[in-house]
């Protein structure tokens, strides 16, 4: 299958394509070979995660889709698949005031396990924002001003080093 950012848009990945990136400067071609070396892994976790956001937004602007169709790929607190038990450190919360939205994760931040990045995307795909951290970040929270007068779902993602990728929806 493909990955779209949008309904109609160009596709990310394909079968074909699965050892390319979003940016080839991430890799280096081996001349005999022809595969792709990581030569950054921040970079390649980066590209993972628009990836991941990527098949969110993808299950929200096709009819009949939804976060089950992704069982153990993108976790929800309706569909936890293989981490029924971590639910509560990994979904992240969503707090509306005005037009400001803060996502909080509550869980540990040390060098072996913490989270590593928060997004915000609008139904439509647009992406809000992003924070990226650190082990060493004290806590996994993030604001967002959304477009003004936006009225609709959000989707507020939350990846951890070892738990993967989870997603909450709202509706603002």
């Amino acid at each position: 299958g493909m990955v779209f950012l949008k309904k109609n848009s160009t596709p990310l990945l394909d079968n074909k394509h699965t050892k390319h990136t979003v940016s080839p400067k991430n890799y280096s071609q081996y001349p005999k070979t022809g595969e792709c070396a990581m030569t950054d892994r921040r970079d390649f976790l980066k590209g993972s995660l628009v990836a991941a956001s990527a098949l969110v937004v993808s299950s929200a602007n096709f009819a009949g889709a939804s976060t089950s169709t992704y069982t153990n790929v993108i976790y929800t607190k309706e569909n936890p698949g293989k981490w029924d038990k971590k639910v509560g450190s990994h979904l992240p919360s969503v707090t509306v005031e005005g037009s400001k939205v803060t996502l909080f994760t509550k869980h540990g931040m040390a060098t072996k396990h913490y989270i590593v990045r928060h997004t915000l995307v609008l139904e439509d795909g647009t992406v809000v924002g992003a924070k990226v951290f650190q082990p060493t970040t004290k806590e996994a929270r993030s604001s967002y001003e959304l477009p003004a007068g936006y009225k609709g779902k959000v989707f507020a993602t939350s990846f951890c080093n070892l738990h993967d990728f989870w997603v909450n929806e709202t509706t603002v």
